[in-house]
């Protein structure tokens, strides 16, 4: 008997710490949105459980689509680009907080970030226009460039100006707001260890089960190819990528990227492949990865670095690609 009682002791306890083992247990949520899928991968349990907790997010992010989808004739946004010249329109507050995001990198960019730049990506058949396969012809791009420059937007409070014919396309840096906003969503249902995607943008903060990283990879830039180029580990952190290896169209053997410079009217023409940003905010990791592939591996890095960003390139050369980070990266990458 007197050794049956602490193999008893011992045994109860282990059931009893073993009863929940949410902490090292993943689950997901997921579903579509946006024209794109969401998914949470998380572990712990919710506050006020797993029903509640993915109604919230669903809830979230419509809201985010129906206020800021150029696709949905509906929206906030599209009611705002069809606004007659001089209409005054209330915003609601998200729209405003991305819109000021936009805004000031806009401005710390000279214009290589712009949400008005819209009419050219239509022009060009990378928006809610059916696509095209031939280049448009420069007096159409001079025609659409006309109606592009943020500088045109004038915000007052929560309203904005419809000066005629400006076009806003969020599509840059609504996805990584959405993913901030869920996000915020998990803290409030406390939910401290989870990985957030929404189209591609994603944020990690916590650990996985057994305190193992929120892992992503960056994939290598080639076309019809799943390979990985570079492996980050996310510590409360937001990592959001852009290329033109998978969105283009090829007309007489010329490659058209789908990132338009709003400052030239035309596809980006640099050997930059690919670009992802680390932040704190997927927002602007999101906004980030289209500037930098707008200002191309040169100013984008002579931009990263100014700025001290963490950002990882990937160029094109004659003897395959390249990889360029800056210090920042280097330095999360690490581990320092």
């Amino acid at each position: 008997m007197p050794r049956i009682l602490p193999l008893l002791i011992v045994s109860l306890a282990l059931l009893l710490t073993g009863c929940d083992d949410s902490k090292n247990r993943l689950s997901v949520l997921s579903g579509p949105t946006m024209g794109t899928t969401w998914s949470v991968k998380y572990t712990g349990t919710p506050d006020e459980g797993v029903e509640a907790l993915k109604g919230e997010i669903e809830a979230a992010l419509e809201q985010v689509n129906a206020q800021m989808s150029t696709y949905r004739p509906d929206s906030s946004l599209s009611r705002f680009n069809n606004a007659e010249p001089g209409a005054l329109m209330n915003l609601p507050a998200d729209t405003v907080k991305v819109l000021l995001a936009a805004f000031s990198l806009s401005e710390q960019t000279g214009g290589a970030y712009d949400v008005t730049v819209g009419p050219l990506v239509n022009l060009w058949g990378f928006g809610p226009d059916p696509n095209r396969f031939e280049p448009p012809e420069a007096s159409e791009v001079e025609t659409a460039k006309e109606r592009v420059g943020w500088q045109k937007l004038l915000l007052s409070d929560q309203q904005l100006l419809q000066p005629g014919g400006v076009y806003v396309d969020l599509s840059s840096i609504a996805k990584g707001f959405a993913v901030d906003k869920v996000a915020t969503l998990l803290d409030s249902h406390g939910v401290n260890n989870y990985l957030v995607e929404v189209g591609g943008e994603l944020l990690g903060k916590g650990s996985k089960p057994y305190k193992q990283p929120w892992r992503v990879a960056v994939e290598r830039p080639i076309a019809g190819v799943r390979e990985v180029e570079q492996v980050v580990d996310l510590k409360n952190m937001a990592v959001a990528t852009s290329g033109d290896y998978r969105n283009f169209f090829e007309s007489e053997g010329r490659l058209y990227s789908h990132t338009i410079d709003p400052r030239t009217g035309y596809p980006v023409e640099h050997q930059l492949a690919s670009v992802s940003v680390l932040h704190k905010s997927a927002m602007m990791a999101d906004g980030l990865a289209t500037a930098m592939t707008v200002l191309g591996p040169d100013e984008g890095m002579a931009f990263a670095k100014d700025h001290e960003l963490a950002v990882f390139f990937i160029v094109r050369t004659n003897k395959g690609v390249e990889e360029l980070s800056t210090p920042a990266f280097d330095a999360i990458v690490e581990g320092k």
